[in-house]
């Protein structure tokens, strides 16, 4: 059973919305946000990204910057762009935005629910993970959420198909949103305010689990600071805000998941032509127009100004293993490591991950500047992968395993800013 809960949002006005929503802070590097929210005090990149309002030198993980987010929410709340809700409310959320392909424009489109999930649900695996958390990175925005008292991005979450929820939200995104407009990356996003939330919330609770699509560590950071929230009150009741976490839940065939492609820096000392000899040892490599992967089980290569399809052989593959059957996993298993000598993919500053969203140009783009860099002109090679399914994320996440890092990557990202969970 799955635990749903209205929240009182902290939430922009209006007229305020467009310039207070943000892509959430981990898609971003500093530079990045600090370009993003120029000439916009509203952003809330401020909140979520206060080291912009520091000097570049500014440890991340240190006091001033904890103290920043809590003073620019502050002074958002203080100036009006931001207010609080005076009902408990759920949200139905909805993003559509055109994503350029090397096969024309593709048209992407999800709609799903905000509303809050309890922390209980997180720790007693309800709502399940795929993916490990790095500490530093969990200490971080657990110590966020502890400092501003609240929730500043949703976790996204996946649920199975499931008809009643699908009626639910159809019927209350018919009337007249509470926000609609483009934010600056083209991505429309639309909100309606459902103050009849029970059968939302009876709905939910028919579901056996949900599944972290994105924000493993908003998601671990939510439990923890809840969970250190509950130790502190020797009142506690259950009943309090802190028990519950931001969360959005889309339905899973709602959901666009795309590839996270790999970039290697250099041909760990092979030549192109040596290269693929090696490869032709564990694959089938042919010359290809097409530079995205047929099937899974075949990776598009981009090397010394040429496309490849390199495709492994079927029979090799143990179908069976939700892990071993990952192209992500088959790829470093047979090629990155033991043939470009990738060691620990977590951490090997050789290799790049490349989100889908970038398209296989940007892979071109890389290993051509990575040519005309190297006095040896050779540069690196590129792997355009075939996205992990919906269904392969859930098994994994069943099975109670984890996915190889940087595997997934969903489109369009939530924005932080529209709707805010405090803890009280």
């Amino acid at each position: 059973m799955l635990r749903v809960n209205p929240l009182k949002a902290l939430r922009p006005t209006t007229e305020a919305a467009e310039r207070v929503a943000s892509v959430p802070y981990d898609v971003v590097d500093r530079d990045e946000a600090a370009r993003l929210a120029e000439g916009n005090p509203l952003s809330f990149l401020h909140v979520v990204r206060p080291d912009i309002d520091l000097p570049p030198d500014t440890d991340p993980y240190s006091d001033p910057v904890y103290q920043t987010a809590k003073n620019n929410l502050e002074r958002l709340v203080a100036d009006g762009a931001l207010f609080r809700d005076d009902t408990p409310c759920v949200y139905v959320y909805r993003q559509t935005m055109t994503l350029q392909t090397a096969k024309g424009p593709r048209e992407l489109s999800q709609i799903g629910v905000v509303a809050c999930c309890h922390i209980d649900d997180y720790s007693n695996d309800v709502i399940k993970k795929h993916e490990k958390t790095r500490q530093a990175k969990e200490d971080d925005r657990t110590r966020h959420v502890l400092t501003l008292n609240a929730n500043a991005g949703p976790v996204f979450l996946l649920h199975k198909d499931d008809d009643n929820l699908k009626r639910l939200i159809e019927a209350n995104s018919a009337g007249e949103p509470l926000y609609d407009f483009t934010a600056p990356d083209r991505v429309r996003h639309t909100v309606w305010r459902v103050e009849e939330y029970a059968p939302f919330i009876a709905a939910y609770k028919k579901l056996d689990a949900a599944y972290v699509a994105d924000g493993h560590h908003r998601s671990a950071s939510a439990a923890r600071a809840g969970a250190q929230r509950r130790n502190e009150n020797p009142e506690h009741t259950g009943h309090e805000e802190y028990n519950w976490f931001l969360t959005a839940l889309f339905p899973a065939s709602e959901l666009n998941i795309l590839p996270y492609n790999r970039f290697v820096k250099d041909l760990n000392r092979l030549t192109p032509d040596q290269l693929i000899n090696k490869l032709s040892a564990v694959a089938r490599v042919e010359k290809d127009m097409d530079p995205e992967p047929r099937d899974t089980g075949c990776f598009g290569m981009y090397l010394a100004g040429q496309w490849y399809s390199v495709t492994l052989p079927d029979p090799s593959i143990n179908k069976a293993d939700p892990i071993a059957s990952l192209d992500y996993e088959l790829l470093y298993e047979r090629i990155l490591k033991p043939i470009l000598g990738i060691g620990d993919i977590r951490t090997d500053e050789r290799i790049d991950f490349v989100g889908g969203i970038r398209g296989t140009d940007e892979l071109k783009r890389r290993v051509d500047q990575s040519i005309a860099d190297d006095p040896n002109n050779i540069g690196g090679v590129a792997f355009a992968m075939h996205p992990v399914t919906i269904q392969q994320l859930v098994a994994i996440a069943d099975a109670g395993e984890i996915m190889p890092p940087k595997s997934t990557w969903f489109e369009p990202k939530l924005r932080s800013g529209l709707l805010v969970h405090e803890l009280d």
